[in-house]
């Protein structure tokens, strides 16, 4: 399949993706984010009808709106005297019927909509790989540059405040960090299943180790395991190739359960 240049883009592209999202899945595990990354991931919807009728780059405006949504859970989860479950389904439901709407005005849309829930990594430019490259490495840079500061606050913000860290900061930037990935990830593998490739290699690295670096690297490798194995699954069976990749992070996290209940 690598005599075809899409398919080298393609596969790197899944790889990127796949070994970002690993990275980042660790918190999304360990804070318990991931329904919060799904009415981010849902959010994109908004933003890219947004981009689209006002001529501007969709991804980019899918951006702007989903760490405004992010920022906005956040904050109305914490002062808004709501739960942090209602607070998100207000937002992503909100966020995805603006985006439904905005879609129906313009012809062509159900194409157009299709395309942003599923995704297709394999219509990936050059130019789309090097930004996502670029983005995928300064998103992998700052989560290493704050990995111990995120790691305290997720066991216990009371004891970080008084140690005098940046705790809303760190959050925020935390929040940020996913609505960009998500948004980078939607162009290849759709809102509908950008959120499993956070969640699922970061669960079934915390199967087989308790140790926090080991899960960040074995969640990392899981990642782009699920990119790689799951674009060859789909170019050898004909199949989408963003549930291919999901499918393949699945069974990877079920067969690991059955052999750690086994070895236990």
């Amino acid at each position: 399949m690598f005599e075809f240049e899409f398919m080298q883009r393609a596969m790197t592209a899944a790889v990127v993706i796949g070994l970002l999202c690993g990275l980042l899945g660790f918190f999304v595990v360990l804070r318990r984010l991931a329904f919060i990354g799904v009415g981010i991931s849902h959010s994109a919807i908004g933003g890219v009808a947004i981009g689209l009728l006002l001529g501007i780059a969709p991804m980019l405006t899918a951006a702007v709106f989903a760490i405004a949504v992010a920022l906005g859970i956040a904050r109305v989860s914490k002062r808004g005297g709501l739960s942090e479950d209602a607070v998100i389904g207000v937002f992503f439901s909100g966020s995805m019927a603006l985006g439904v709407v905005l879609f129906s005005l313009r012809r062509g849309f159900r194409q157009d909509l299709f395309g942003y829930l599923f995704g297709n990594v394999l219509t990936i430019s050059s130019a789309e790989l090097v930004l996502l490259t670029i983005v995928a490495a300064v998103v992998a840079l700052v989560l290493v540059l704050l990995f111990k500061e995120l790691l305290f606050i997720s066991y216990d913000e009371e004891l970080a405040r008084a140690y005098g860290r940046p705790v809303d900061l760190l959050n925020s930037a935390l929040l940020v960090l996913l609505a960009v990935t998500i948004i980078i990830g939607v162009r290849l593998v759709g809102v509908l299943l950008i959120e499993a490739l956070l969640v699922v290699p970061a669960a079934t690295a915390s199967l087989w180790t308790d140790r926090f670096r080991a899960q960040v690297a074995l969640s990392a490798f899981l990642g782009a395991g699920c990119g790689a194995l799951g674009l060859a699954a789909a170019y050898g069976l004909d199949i989408a190739a963003g549930g291919a990749m999901v499918l393949v992070g699945i069974i990877t996290f079920f067969t690991s359960l059955v052999l750690r209940r086994a070895t236990v």
